[in-house]
């Protein structure tokens, strides 16, 4: 198990997180959400041992995690980070690059693992491709394949699709949060994408303003969001009365207290967005199709 016991740390005179404090299981996967600039990529060079704590500790089941103040070399054998630069070597293949630190005293073996990754990251057809010779995305899910290929106990990913094209996020996605899970690898993911989240991660942290504000599954936040940065990372919201309400959880009713104007219509695809104006505030639902602008209706929200 990850244990993190109310950590802290600064840059110079600039607080970034502060007691930050959570657990994660052998082969669960925790998500880290937050805007720009509120600790994620920090927390996770952390968690690697990339930077000294200045409070609190880390420990990865009975070892405990110290930084470049108590090791000569960062990091360790059990973790694998995989940065937003992905430390490539350039002038080698893509098969070279992910076998790059695996055994050569059993070369079946190594084949058969650079196959299985290969395939894991859809990167099959590249295996003999020089890698400066790959578009971002490709080089990112080299990145990933050379992660996991020595299987570490825990990763750590810092926007891992965040390169990869809509063509095949969905996909890859799903092969290496299911290869994780199959091969029981704890995994922490700072991410801004909240298809990174629903469906895969077991627990959800949300960081704001140094500390921990929300830390629950994605399903409990998602249901009921506390506050507007936690419902703003899963979609389109509202703020009615004091209270928080999705896009999604409005339909149009034939009379209500909740009388709008309607201002614009933007095709979604199998629905659209009706922007619109109640109480001299903008507001957002859904609808299966576009709304004449200048259009007053009545909604309600869905029970």
């Amino acid at each position: 198990m990850l244990q993190v016991q109310d950590i802290s740390f600064s840059y110079t005179n600039k607080q970034i997180l502060k007691n930050i404090s959570f657990n994660l299981a052998v082969g669960d996967y925790l998500s880290i959400i937050g805007e720009s600039g509120s600790g994620k990529s920090t927390l996770l060079k952390l968690l690697y041992g990339e930077y000294n704590l200045d409070d609190g500790s880390i420990f990865w089941k009975d070892k405990k995690i110290l930084g470049p103040e108590y090791n000569l070399v960062i990091g360790y054998d059990f973790i694998k980070y995989v940065a937003q630069e992905f430390d490539l070597m350039p002038f080698i293949s893509v098969e070279e690059n992910i076998g790059k630190f695996l055994s050569n005293f059993f070369p079946k073996e190594k084949k058969e693992r650079i196959t299985e990754l290969l395939e894991v990251v859809e990167l099959t057809n590249f295996a003999k491709t020089k890698v400066k010779l790959l578009s971002g995305g490709q080089k990112q899910r080299v990145a990933l394949a050379r992660a996991i290929a020595k299987q570490p106990e825990i990763i750590l990913l810092d926007e891992p699709f965040s390169h990869i094209d809509n063509f095949k996020k969905q996909s890859l996605r799903r092969r290496l949060f299911k290869y994780l899970k199959e091969k029981n690898i704890a995994c922490i993911v700072a991410t801004h994408d909240k298809e990174d989240v629903l469906g895969y991660a077991d627990t959800m942290l949300v960081l704001d303003n140094t500390k921990v504000l929300a830390i629950d599954t994605p399903e409990i936040l998602y249901k009921n969001p506390k506050t507007p940065l936690v419902a703003s990372f899963f979609g389109e919201y509202n703020i009615i009365r004091g209270e928080i309400i999705y896009a999604h959880q409005l339909q149009l009713t034939e009379k209500s207290n909740l009388k709008v104007i309607v201002k614009q219509s933007y095709f979604k695809g199998n629905y659209c967005l009706i922007e619109a104006e109640f109480e001299s505030k903008t507001i957002f639902f859904f609808h299966l199709k576009e709304l004449q602008k200048g259009q007053t209706l009545f909604l309600e929200k869905i029970k």
